[in-house]
C-alpha cells in the first residue's frame, strides 16, 4: 500500500464539486511494458482545480490526480533509463510524434484509466520515462511536465518563435505563461507580457521580459505599441482570450502567429477576424504536446539550463499540504508552480 491523493465526491468547500483526499492506495501490479517510479515531488496544474470544480470533461471518481512528477526509477521495465536514475514522466498518453495532433485516444495523466502522479509510487508505460536534467532541484523538475510541454509546443512548434522575434505572453504568473517567457528569453526573443497585477509584470521583467501591460486597462494595446517603439509582435502565446485578444491585430506583424492553448476569459472561444487574416496572421490551437516534443523540451531545458519558477514547495504528501496547494491555485495566490515534495 502507498499513500495517494484520491478524487472523491465529498468536497470540502465551495466552489468545489469534488474533494481530494490522502488515502492508502493499492497500485496494480506493473505490466511488462511498465516501469515503476518512486515519486520524489509532484506539482499542481489549474487542470486539477477544474477537475475539483467538476468543470473538466470525463471526470472519474477514485482517480489518483496529478500529471506532474519527478522521481527515481525503481523498476526498469522496458525503459531505456537505468534503475536508480532520476526521471521525469511525460504527461501525454497516446501521442507519439505527429506534429499535427495525437495519433490515438489522447489522454492526460491523472484521470482513470490513466494513472496519476500524486502518489508515493506510479506504474507508468516505459515510453513515458525520460532522464531528468541534472541542474534541476526536485521541486523545479516536478514543475516541468504539463506546463512546460504546453508552452514548448505553443511557442516553438506552433508559433515557430526564434531569436530576434517579438513575442507576447499573456497572463503572466501562470505555469504555462512563465515557461513560455523562460523559453522565449532563452532563445533570444524580445518578450512582452500581460497581467492585471503590476507585481507580476515587474517579476516578469526580472526574468527577462522587456515590457508588459495591464490587460484590464482599456488602453492596453496602445501602451503595448508604445513600448514596442515601432516594432510589431511576431508570436503570441495566449491562454485566455478576452477583450485584449480582439485588439491584438493592431500590434501584430505580417504573418504573425497566435497559439491559443486556453480560453479562461473567453469561454465561448475567440474570433478569427478580417483584421487577422488581412495581415496574413495565423490562429493555431495548441494542447499539450507529443512524446517527441517532450524529449525536445527536456533537451532545450538542459542545454539552456532553464530553471522553472516555483512559487511554493511543501514537504510531505499530507492532507494539510494538499489543501494549502489547492487553496493557493483556486485563489490565484501563486506566482509559478505549487509543488509537494514527497
Amino acid at each position: 500500500m502507498v499513500l495517494a491523493a484520491i478524487l472523491t465526491d465529498t468536497p470540502k468547500s465551495e466552489p468545489f464539486k469534488h474533494g481530494l483526499e490522502v488515502k492508502e492506495f493499492n497500485p496494480p501490479q506493473p505490466q511488462a511494458n511498465e516501469s515503476v517510479v518512486k515519486v520524489r515531488a509532484v506539482a499542481f496544474n489549474h487542470r486539477d482545480i477544474w477537475i475539483l470544480k467538476g468543470l473538466y470533461p470525463g471526470i472519474v471518481l477514485n482517480s489518483v490526480l496529478g500529471a506532474d512528477a519527478v522521481g527515481v526509477l525503481e523498476k526498469k521495465g522496458a525503459a531505456s533509463v537505468n534503475e536508480g536514475q532520476r526521471v521525469l514522466i511525460s504527461p501525454s498518453v497516446n501521442w507519439d510524434s505527429c506534429p499535427r495532433g495525437p495519433e490515438g485516444d489522447f489522454r492526460i495523466l491523472g484521470m482513470l484509466p490513466s494513472p496519476g502522479t500524486f502518489a508515493e509510487t506510479i506504474n507508468i508505460d516505459s515510453k513515458e520515462v525520460f532522464p531528468c536534467p541534472e541542474h534541476l532541484t526536485d521541486s523545479e523538475a516536478a514543475a516541468i511536465p504539463l506546463a512546460g510541454l504546453t508552452a514548448y509546443r505553443a511557442l516553438f512548434s506552433k508559433c515557430q518563435a526564434q531569436k530576434g522575434d517579438y513575442v507576447l505572453v499573456t497572463g503572466i504568473g501562470g505555469g504555462v505563461a512563465l515557461f513560455a517567457l523562460r523559453f522565449a528569453v532563452a532563445v533570444g526573443a524580445h518578450v512582452y507580457v500581460t497581467s492585471s497585477n503590476p507585481d507580476k509584470i515587474k517579476f516578469a521583467k526580472e526574468l527577462g521580459a522587456e515590457g508588459g501591460v495591464n490587460y484590464k486597462d482599456p488602453n492596453a494595446i496602445e501602451d503595448l505599441k508604445k513600448q514596442l517603439n515601432g516594432k510589431l509582435i511576431n508570436a503570441v502565446v495566449d491562454g485566455s482570450g478576452g477583450k485584449l485578444f480582439e485588439k491584438l491585430p493592431e500590434a501584430m506583424a505580417q504573418g504573425g502567429i497566435i497559439a491559443q492553448y486556453g480560453d479562461t476569459a473567453s469561454p465561448q472561444g475567440v474570433s478569427f477576424t478580417r483584421d487577422l487574416w488581412g495581415r496574413n496572421c495565423e490562429l493555431k490551437g495548441s494542447t499539450m504536446g507529443s512524446r517527441a516534443e517532450f524529449a525536445k523540451m527536456l533537451e532545450f531545458i538542459d542545454k539552456n539550463k532553464v530553471r522553472p519558477v516555483v512559487s511554493h514547495s511543501f514537504k510531505g504528501l499530507t492532507q494539510e499540504n494538499l489543501d494549502k496547494s489547492v487553496s493557493l491555485l483556486a485563489h490565484g495566490q501563486q506566482l509559478g508552480k505549487v509543488v509537494i515534495e514527497i
